[in-house]
């Protein structure tokens, strides 16, 4: 069963109303001033899950929590501590994944594939957090080869944190408009789709 992520960044606040009337409820942002735009113009909030799939700097984690149903890029533990503390003054059990940087790009965040499972250890003990899933981010314009391995990698963090750690984190965010088909093949549950649903992104 594969979960799509409808990614509606830089598109106009209607556009969730218009993924809505396609049976997709599942939306990708990155942007928590963007978010927060389009939450006020958007009347069914509560049938859809709106999942923040760009950087969350820390000082923007209160606005996340409010905003966002799932958080996917928990890539610190100073950053997950923070969500941890303001989901408890909100009374709130914040959803996340852990974002892993399998492809050691120095542009991309994330645990390193090496932290990643001592980093979930310390993360699932955290009482206002819910680890459900691991997602990662590949390098661009690299070989299917090395996408291949990458996503196979990325699967087994996966599947060593649900097995060791924590049971509830059964989710694998990975792969995009260009590169499902191979994030599919190596077990992705969630894939991350803009361009192939709603062709280019505006230009801000």
């Amino acid at each position: 069963n594969i979960t799509i992520i409808a990614v509606t960044k830089s598109f106009p606040p209607g556009i969730w109303d218009a993924v809505l009337q396609h049976n997709l409820t599942i939306i990708g942002e990155s942007r928590i001033q963007e978010v927060d735009i389009k939450s006020k113009k958007f009347t069914k909030r509560k049938k859809i899950e709106l999942h923040l799939i760009g950087h969350l700097q820390s000082n923007k984690a209160k606005k996340a929590i409010q905003l966002f149903d799932v958080i996917q890029t928990v890539d610190s533990l100073k950053l997950a501590n923070r969500i941890n503390i303001i989901s408890n003054q909100e009374e709130k059990k914040q959803k996340i994944f852990l974002q892993v940087n399998t492809g050691g790009d120095l542009n991309k965040h994330g645990f390193s594939p090496q932290e990643i499972v001592r980093a979930a250890n310390e993360i699932a003990e955290m009482k206002d957090i819910s680890l459900i899933g691991i997602m990662t981010i590949p390098p661009n314009n690299i070989s299917e080869e090395n996408l291949q391995s990458i996503y196979k990698v990325t699967r087994k963090i996966r599947d060593t944190v649900q097995k060791s750690i924590e049971i509830c984190c059964n989710n694998l965010s990975m792969g995009m408009s260009n590169d499902y088909e191979i994030a599919i093949a190596e077990g992705a549950t969630h894939i991350r789709l803009g361009k192939a649903l709603f062709g280019e992104r505006p230009q801000l």
